[in-house]
């Protein structure tokens, strides 16, 4: 069986292809979680804290780089005791340990949040 390309995705039709048959644009689909990256300095378990007081996880937003993360912008949570990502609120935020340790962070990356799931 030849493999036919789909004209607007190039993906092959029927094994990839979302392209609906009417020529409209693809619906996005929402359900799908985000691929999570591998960063190299910082391990997955970690919070990160950005000056605005938002954590979170490396490799599991498409809206920053691991190049981004520095002081005195970041601080850093290598090894949070478990469950503290779940936690992280107003009434209990995350301290930076590392990079600016003067950072908190009081509440969570929502897209960080949806590629973890429960994590």
């Amino acid at each position: 069986m030849k493999e036919v390309r789909c004209e607007r995705c190039d993906n092959i039709i029927g094994m990839g292809c979302a392209c609906p048959p009417d020529g409209s644009v693809p619906k996005a689909h929402l359900e799908e979680r985000p691929v999570r990256q591998e960063w190299r300095r910082f391990p997955g378990n970690a919070i990160l804290i950005k000056q605005n007081g938002k954590a979170h996880v490396p490799g599991a937003c498409d809206h920053m780089t691991e190049d981004e993360v520095r002081p005195p912008k970041w601080g850093w949570i290598l090894d949070p005791p478990p469950g503290k990502w779940d936690r992280i609120s107003e009434g209990s935020p995350a301290v930076a340990t590392g990079g600016n340790a003067q950072l908190r962070a009081t509440s969570r990356c929502m897209t960080c949040m949806g590629t973890l799931g429960s994590w």
